[in-house]
């Protein structure tokens, strides 16, 4: 039997059928064809948090009985996956199936495997966008819980009555954004729904391609929110590069780009860190931060695949402040031990 050296081989060789979605950043598919290349070390990780790979693959077989793997995966330097932890985990699995890759697992097999040292647990809002996104590209039905939260935001229930709605109807929803009077729905409830479910739908659009129409709705309610929501509107914006890049002016503007709203634009709204401006406004407000927070979220983002050359031209910026070259020593000094 030829040596199994790959993920995509693995499943390829057992007969199954596979998606592969990141869950480090933003839940967001990941082509074959681009995982392929990832799985080959030509390209390094698009999504990289914290220097791994997390992402989660959904597999199955002509039984139609589906499987789901949660990986995290250490990167190396580069950004490229390391092959060692992806070599044990693949051996783990062999040797659950007796080294026949062609044989099905078992449930006890699979919870099993579902405990190794490579999976990780989403976080709660993340695992309902990715239940409700698999249901939806396989073809499956929502949630139970999809029917009373359209109810609940299409104004057919009062805006007091939001307890019993749970956030993956709310997925549901979000993620169904493009069919029939889901947009709509979604965009009046920034106007009437209670503020915990105005916060419980921002946590999912940030993974949600968002019509302008919503987004500029979205941009407005950040403008006018409290500060300690603001946040929130912010991340939703994720998927409009330009509406972020407004958001985050208009953050800078009000001198709030505190610690939260840097973890949140490293997290989800990275695209506002291609432009030149936005890069300096943003070094030089996370040199404001301590210095062990500053090293922690450079190279977080430092690694991201499209800032990486930016970001290391910055440290070479003559115009920089005294404050961001002194970030910048203790960044260097923390790498040299």
């Amino acid at each position: 039997m030829t040596e199994i050296t790959t993920l995509s081989q693995f499943l390829t060789t057992a007969k199954t059928q596979f998606q592969v979605y990141d869950l480090g950043r933003r839940v967001q598919h990941i082509d074959l064809l681009a995982f392929h290349q990832i799985e080959s070390l030509a390209t390094p990780y698009p999504y990289p948090i914290q220097g791994h790979a997390q992402f989660a693959i959904v597999f199955w077989d002509v039984s139609q009985q589906h499987f789901i793997w949660f990986l995290k995966l250490a990167l190396d330097e580069q950004g490229l996956l390391s092959p060692a932890p992806r070599s044990q985990f693949i051996e783990m699995v062999l040797a659950a199936l007796g080294q026949d890759p062609t044989q099905p697992l078992s449930d006890e097999q699979q919870e099993r495997l579902a405990n190794n040292p490579f999976s990780f647990k989403p976080s709660q809002e993340k695992l309902a966008v990715f239940n409700a996104l698999v249901r939806k590209q396989l073809g499956q039905r929502a949630s139970t819980q999809y029917e009373f939260a359209m109810q609940y935001l299409s104004g057919q229930l009062a805006s007091n009555q939001w307890q019993q709605i749970g956030m993956q109807g709310i997925a549901d929803v979000c993620v169904r954004v493009n069919e029939q009077d889901h947009e709509a729905h979604i965009t009046t409830s920034f106007d009437t729904a209670a503020m915990e479910v105005q916060i419980a739908l921002c946590q999912c659009l940030e993974h949600v391609h968002l019509s302008p129409i919503l987004a500029s709705k979205i941009f407005d309610k950040l403008t006018m929110a409290p500060v300690e929501y603001k946040t929130y509107f912010l991340r939703a914006l994720a998927s409009n590069c330009d509406l972020s890049q407004k958001a985050f002016i208009h953050l800078h503007q009000a001198s709030l780009l505190d610690a939260n709203c840097l973890l949140s634009i490293a997290g989800r709204n990275w695209t506002v860190l291609k432009q030149e401006v936005n890069r300096s406004i943003y070094l030089e407000a996370l040199a404001l931060q301590p210095q062990a927070f500053f090293n922690q979220v450079f190279a977080d983002i430092v690694a991201i695949p499209s800032l990486r050359n930016q970001l290391l031209g910055e440290l070479r910026n003559p115009n920089r402040s005294i404050q961001l070259s002194q970030a910048i020593g203790g960044l260097f000094k923390a790498a040299s031990k």
